[in-house]
Order: C-alpha cells, then sequence, then structure tokens
C-alpha cells in the first residue's frame, strides 16, 4: 500500500482541485500562526513570493513530523502594487480592495511544499497575473451581494471558479496555482514516489 497523502489546509478550494484530480488523501490543519509568521518575514524584508513558500513549508512540515507518507502545505499571497495583502476582514474591505484593484493588474503567487518524515523533500512556487476590468460600481454591488461572505474566504476576494470569473479581462498563469493548488508538478512528484499510479 502506497503511503498516505495528507492536505495541510482547511481549503476547502485546495480538497476541490484534489478530490478533482482523483487524488485520494486526508485533511489535517497545521495550526499555524501565519499572521504572526507573515509579520516575521515581511521585517525581514522577504517578498510576496517567500511569504507564500516559507508559509507552505512550514505547514507541511509541522504535520509531517507527525505523520507518515507524504504532507502537502500550500499557501497563496496577492501582491497588488508592491504591497502583500491578508484576506479581507469584512464585506466594506472587500468592496475597497475590488474598488482599488479595478482596471488594473495584481500577482497571484501560490507555493506548495511536499515533506516527507519532517523535512521538506519537493516544493514549487507559481505565480500568475490577473488583471480586473474596469467594472461599474453596479457590477460591484450586485457580485459581493452575490457572494457574501464567501468572497472573504480568498485573499483576491474572489473565486475564479464562480462569479469571481466575471471581475477580469485577462488572466495570465496556471488555473490551479490562482485556485490556490499548482497542481501539475505536484502530480508528477506523487507519481515519482509511488505516491499516484505511474
Amino acid at each position: 500500500m502506497s503511503a498516505p497523502i495528507v492536505l495541510a489546509s482547511k481549503s476547502a478550494a485546495r480538497a476541490a482541485v484534489l478530490t478533482g484530480a482523483g487524488v485520494a488523501f486526508e485533511t489535517e490543519v497545521a495550526g499555524v500562526d501565519e499572521d504572526a509568521v507573515k509579520q516575521a518575514l515581511l521585517a525581514e524584508g522577504a517578498g510576496a513570493r517567500e511569504v507564500a513558500d516559507a508559509l507552505a513549508e512550514l505547514k507541511a512540515v509541522r504535520i509531517s513530523r507527525r505523520r507518515p507518507g507524504f504532507v502537502v502545505g500550500s499557501d497563496q499571497t496577492l501582491e497588488f502594487e508592491g504591497r502583500l495583502y491578508d484576506k479581507a476582514k469584512d464585506l466594506a474591505e472587500a468592496r475597497e480592495r475590488l474598488q482599488a484593484m479595478r482596471g488594473k493588474p495584481h500577482k497571484l503567487h501560490s507555493a506548495v511544499v511536499v515533506a516527507k518524515d519532517g523535512a521538506p523533500i519537493w516544493r514549487e512556487v507559481v505565480s500568475a497575473t490577473l488583471t480586473m476590468r474596469d467594472f461599474s460600481d453596479t457590477f460591484l454591488e450586485a457580485y459581493l451581494a452575490e457572494e457574501g461572505e464567501a468572497a472573504l474566504g480568498s485573499v483576491g476576494v474572489y473565486r475564479l471558479e464562480g462569479p469571481g470569473a466575471q471581475l477580469f479581462s485577462k488572466i495570465e498563469g496556471d488555473y490551479f496555482a490562482i485556485l490556490g493548488l499548482p497542481l501539475m508538478g505536484l502530480l508528477e512528484l506523487l507519481r515519482r514516489h509511488g505516491a499516484l499510479a505511474a
């Protein structure tokens, strides 16, 4: 029997990506204080890509120390006009963010790290550039009313696999990375180690 695959995340979107790809896995939350780690990294001068990578590794390693098999840690950061953004606290903040990003590009950095026996064995950071269209205030209000609290689950205040797709005029990058879990390299790694059928 192949070693188990554990997703170190409570993200429904990441779980859906793995489930959709036909990967059998278990889920366990790492319990990392992401805000504290992020602030420490930013204070040391880390960029948005490095923050995503460090958080993904921390999640994977923490669970890998107590669980056998392949532990998949992932994190995503949003970089807009040189600044790193966290998830919006409420719909008022979500509205402000979407108004600020309207008509402009931003970057999503999605990191995935696989750990085994308490140490990272593979990592990848994939970046995508998403350009929002110059949508109307009427559209924005209708979008927020439709999405409601669901919009707050994503750092970008959108679900690309849902109504959030209508916010954009151009998307450059890997679809799965935008959803929060770069998938192709991860699947290849798991096949190479016998965790998935080759």
